[in-house]
Protein backbone atom coordinates (compact mmCIF):
# COMPACT_ATOMS: atom_id res chain seq x y z
CA UNK A 1 0.00 0.00 0.00
CA UNK A 2 1.15 3.54 -0.80
CA UNK A 3 1.67 6.30 1.62
CA UNK A 4 -1.01 8.98 1.12
CA UNK A 5 -0.47 12.14 2.24
CA UNK A 6 -3.15 15.66 1.82
CA UNK A 7 -2.07 19.09 1.51
CA UNK A 8 -4.10 21.98 3.76
CA UNK A 9 -4.57 25.44 2.51
CA UNK A 10 -6.51 28.48 3.42
CA UNK A 11 -9.24 29.44 0.79
CA UNK A 12 -8.75 33.34 1.21
CA UNK A 13 -12.07 35.59 0.79
CA UNK A 14 -14.08 32.38 0.94
CA UNK A 15 -17.34 33.17 2.61
CA UNK A 16 -18.38 29.81 2.48
CA UNK A 17 -18.40 26.08 0.91
CA UNK A 18 -20.49 27.03 -2.16
CA UNK A 19 -18.54 30.33 -2.49
CA UNK A 20 -15.44 28.23 -3.60
CA UNK A 21 -17.55 25.98 -5.33
CA UNK A 22 -18.63 29.61 -7.75
CA UNK A 23 -15.23 31.08 -7.45
CA UNK A 24 -13.83 27.33 -8.82
CA UNK A 25 -16.38 27.26 -11.60
CA UNK A 26 -14.92 30.14 -13.11
CA UNK A 27 -11.65 29.25 -12.91
CA UNK A 28 -12.16 25.41 -14.11
CA UNK A 29 -13.96 27.06 -17.29
CA UNK A 30 -10.35 28.56 -18.41
CA UNK A 31 -8.22 25.27 -17.60
CA UNK A 32 -8.31 23.33 -20.86
CA UNK A 33 -9.68 20.02 -19.42
CA UNK A 34 -12.33 22.17 -17.48
CA UNK A 35 -10.79 20.78 -14.12
CA UNK A 36 -10.48 23.31 -11.13
CA UNK A 37 -6.73 23.83 -9.98
CA UNK A 38 -4.97 26.24 -7.63
CA UNK A 39 -1.76 27.26 -8.51
CA UNK A 40 1.23 27.99 -6.12
CA UNK A 41 4.55 28.96 -5.86
CA UNK A 42 6.14 25.69 -4.13
CA UNK A 43 6.19 22.38 -5.82
CA UNK A 44 5.24 19.47 -3.44
CA UNK A 45 7.93 17.57 -2.79
CA UNK A 46 6.19 14.57 -1.36
CA UNK A 47 4.35 14.80 -4.91
CA UNK A 48 4.13 10.84 -5.09
CA UNK A 49 1.99 10.69 -2.15
CA UNK A 50 -0.13 13.04 -2.71
CA UNK A 51 -0.96 11.43 -6.05
CA UNK A 52 -1.36 8.30 -4.63
CA UNK A 53 -4.97 9.40 -2.97
CA UNK A 54 -4.56 12.81 -1.51
CA UNK A 55 -6.94 15.54 -1.22
CA UNK A 56 -6.51 19.39 -0.46
CA UNK A 57 -8.58 20.26 2.64
CA UNK A 58 -9.97 23.97 2.12
CA UNK A 59 -9.45 26.15 5.39
CA UNK A 60 -12.97 28.72 5.49
CA UNK A 61 -13.15 31.05 7.81
CA UNK A 62 -10.70 29.63 10.41
CA UNK A 63 -11.75 26.33 9.81
CA UNK A 64 -11.78 23.13 7.93
CA UNK A 65 -15.13 22.74 5.85
CA UNK A 66 -14.29 20.44 2.73
CA UNK A 67 -11.82 18.82 0.20
CA UNK A 68 -11.63 17.97 -2.78
CA UNK A 69 -9.14 14.99 -4.45
CA UNK A 70 -6.39 16.35 -6.24
CA UNK A 71 -6.03 14.95 -9.89
CA UNK A 72 -2.68 15.74 -10.92
CA UNK A 73 0.21 18.72 -10.53
CA UNK A 74 1.11 20.39 -13.84
CA UNK A 75 3.75 22.45 -14.30
CA UNK A 76 3.19 26.03 -15.25
CA UNK A 77 5.24 29.02 -15.96
CA UNK A 78 4.29 32.33 -14.87
CA UNK A 79 4.17 35.76 -16.81
CA UNK A 80 7.44 35.94 -15.07
CA UNK A 81 9.01 32.40 -16.36
CA UNK A 82 9.34 31.38 -12.63
CA UNK A 83 8.07 27.80 -12.42
CA UNK A 84 4.80 27.30 -10.50
CA UNK A 85 2.57 24.14 -9.69
CA UNK A 86 -1.29 23.95 -10.37
CA UNK A 87 -2.53 21.45 -8.08
CA UNK A 88 -6.01 19.88 -10.46
CA UNK A 89 -8.49 18.96 -8.73
CA UNK A 90 -11.65 17.07 -8.90
CA UNK A 91 -14.83 19.07 -9.66
CA UNK A 92 -16.78 17.98 -6.61
CA UNK A 93 -15.99 19.57 -3.16
CA UNK A 94 -16.50 17.20 -0.53
CA UNK A 95 -18.13 18.87 2.74
CA UNK A 96 -16.23 17.90 6.18
CA UNK A 97 -16.64 17.89 9.75
CA UNK A 98 -15.21 21.09 10.49
CA UNK A 99 -11.90 21.40 12.05
CA UNK A 100 -10.30 24.55 13.79
CA UNK A 101 -7.43 25.86 11.61
CA UNK A 102 -5.26 29.18 12.81
CA UNK A 103 -3.95 30.97 9.65
CA UNK A 104 -0.72 29.83 8.27
CA UNK A 105 1.06 30.97 4.51
CA UNK A 106 1.22 28.65 2.00
CA UNK A 107 -0.13 24.91 1.72
CA UNK A 108 0.88 21.98 4.86
CA UNK A 109 0.85 18.92 4.41
CA UNK A 110 -1.95 16.93 6.23
CA UNK A 111 -1.25 13.16 7.91
CA UNK A 112 -4.86 11.01 6.86
CA UNK A 113 -4.96 10.30 10.59
CA UNK A 114 -5.28 14.11 11.25
CA UNK A 115 -7.82 14.98 8.29
CA UNK A 116 -11.06 15.75 9.51
CA UNK A 117 -14.17 12.88 8.55
CA UNK A 118 -16.14 13.49 5.47
CA UNK A 119 -19.96 14.44 6.19
CA UNK A 120 -22.17 12.02 5.98
CA UNK A 121 -24.30 12.02 3.07
CA UNK A 122 -27.55 12.68 5.17
CA UNK A 123 -25.58 15.94 6.55
CA UNK A 124 -24.30 16.97 3.74
CA UNK A 125 -27.44 19.25 3.35
CA UNK A 126 -27.75 20.68 7.05
CA UNK A 127 -27.66 24.67 7.61
CA UNK A 128 -24.08 25.12 8.47
CA UNK A 129 -23.29 26.44 11.84
CA UNK A 130 -22.32 29.96 12.23
CA UNK A 131 -18.68 30.37 11.97
CA UNK A 132 -17.89 31.46 15.01
CA UNK A 133 -20.18 28.67 16.77
CA UNK A 134 -18.77 26.32 14.72
CA UNK A 135 -14.99 27.14 15.23
CA UNK A 136 -15.66 27.32 18.78
CA UNK A 137 -16.98 23.29 18.23
CA UNK A 138 -13.96 22.48 16.63
CA UNK A 139 -11.69 24.43 19.03
CA UNK A 140 -12.51 21.76 21.78
CA UNK A 141 -13.23 18.56 19.72
CA UNK A 142 -16.92 18.45 19.71
CA UNK A 143 -17.59 19.32 15.95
Amino acid sequence: MKNIIHLVKLSVGTESVETLDSWQNIRAAQHPDGLPYHVTRMWPKRGEEILAGGSIYWVIKGSIQCRQKIVRLDEVIGEDGIRRCAIVLERELIKTAAAAKKPFQGWRYLKPEDAPLDLPQSRENDDALPDELAGKLAEIGIL
